[in-house]
């Protein structure tokens, strides 16, 4: 038989997160146990056991249940190897060495078990947003975020930087945020640009942002969103 397909043949890649192409990660279980987005598994391979990884505790299911963030997680394991997407969107690779990234719950792919998560819920942009939640991810371990399009990464500490929340999908330790508000009288009516609020960064770090600012589960009130090592598939300036 003659075939083009030899292209998407498996990658031998034998690092416990790795990707397969832009669009699809494969997870090698028997280096390490993952919890991912309900739902991710496109395919597997071997002895895999999947079970709902629940809230890990009291006081994160209470956030959950006040703020709707955090997506709905299961936990993998086994001997084999699983395959994970989300509806095609690009995966990006992060490994955390005791640090943490705050990540908008609904780009967490899939991540480490070993790694610690809460809700983290941002607050101080008054009454039009009612506060933003996302995810804090901290330990030692690997992280799959997904963008809906290729992203690109702003260095915080080279300029002032303001994104839109629906947009800003991670960032790192070494960022700080806060609100900026453009509130306007025309507002009220209708008029205004839909640019009300944004986040702005400052600090020593770096912002993942998408190109999209589509719906994002999670905030109170209101929709809205949301380091790595020097050798993260996220670029070179994570090392700075």
């Amino acid at each position: 038989m003659q075939t083009t397909l030899g292209q998407y043949n498996e990658t031998q890649s034998q690092d416990a997160f790795a990707l397969q192409n832009s669009k699809l990660l494969k997870v090698q279980l028997n280096q390490v146990t993952v919890q991912a987005k309900m739902g991710a598994m496109v395919a597997y391979q071997g002895q895999v056991t999947f079970e709902h990884a629940g809230s890990g505790g009291v006081g994160r299911f209470l956030k959950k249940a006040m703020t709707g963030e955090g997506t709905q997680l299961m936990k993998i394991t086994g001997t084999g190897e699983v395959f994970l997407a989300d509806l095609a969107q690009d995966i990006h690779l992060i490994y955390l060495e005791n640090d943490f990234v705050t990540c908008n719950g609904s780009n967490v792919l899939a991540f480490d078990a070993g790694i610690d998560w809460d809700i983290k819920i941002e607050r101080g942009a008054g009454a039009m947003a009612g506060g933003f939640t996302n995810m804090s991810l901290q330990g030692t371990g690997w992280v799959a975020i997904i963008s809906n399009g290729p992203p690109v990464l702003l260095n915080v500490a080279q300029a002032q930087t303001f994104v839109d929340p629906q947009a800003a999908i991670t960032w790192s330790s070494g960022v700080t945020t806060s609100f900026k508000t453009d509130f306007k009288m025309k507002d009220l009516i209708g008029k205004g640009s839909g640019e009300q609020v944004q986040l702005a960064f400052a600090g020593q770090g770096w912002v993942l942002v998408q190109p999209s600012e589509g719906t994002v589960k999670g905030a109170l009130g209101a929709t809205g969103g949301g380091g790595a090592t020097s050798n993260s598939p996220l670029g070179g300036i994570l090392g700075q």
